[in-house]
């Protein structure tokens, strides 16, 4: 949104899009993160493999619909962080179910996720579970269009729940600590 007006398209090819994503890594200041989410388009694009080669540690939150179809575009988009030297965190199954008053409705189906993670699994040979099963909520797309996010809503609706048990699972995974500063002065 920073480098064009009024929505256009931005064609860049991708050692535009490489150099762009190097510089957003390395020139601005991040502080000290514990985390750094990236929200890519699904698939095994320039910018998926940018990504796993400037950050060869990552981990990937692979993120799908229940659909047969979505699951297969999210296995090759866990695997090619597999590919550049990365892991799975986890898998989170998106409009997985709407609430109704008469129980849930699955209408993209089910298993989606869970097939993900099994796959990657194998793939991996590292456990790799479904994080979260998010809802589908009307509460939810109407934040997202005001710009104003579910989870700080003061009564929290279904997806913002699960949004936020997902965040706190993830707060619990442990780290290493290879390269990260430990905030020790040696005496």
């Amino acid at each position: 949104g920073m480098f064009v007006d009024n929505n256009a398209p931005v064609a860049w090819r991708g050692p535009m899009l490489h150099r762009a994503i190097e510089q957003f890594l390395t020139d601005v200041y991040w502080g000290a993160l514990d985390y750094l989410l990236v929200d890519l388009p699904p698939g095994t694009g320039d910018i998926a493999i940018s990504l796993g080669q400037l950050l060869p540690g990552a981990k990937s939150l692979v993120v799908t619909t229940p659909q047969a179809a979505a699951a297969t575009v999210a296995v090759r988009s866990g695997a090619i962080g597999l590919q550049t030297g990365g892991e799975i965190l986890g898998v989170v199954e998106n409009m997985a179910y709407l609430e109704t008053g008469e129980g849930r409705m699955e209408i993209f189906g089910s298993g989606g996720g869970a097939a993900i993670a099994e796959v990657l699994q194998e793939q991996s040979g590292k456990p790799v579970e479904v994080l979260a099963a998010i809802p589908i909520d009307q509460a939810l797309r109407i934040g997202s269009d005001e710009g104003s996010p579910a989870v700080l809503a003061s009564n929290p609706g279904p997806a913002a729940r699960e949004i936020l048990a997902l965040a706190q699972k993830i707060s619990e995974i442990p780290r290493g600590l290879i390269g990260k500063p430990l905030g020790l002065k040696p005496v």
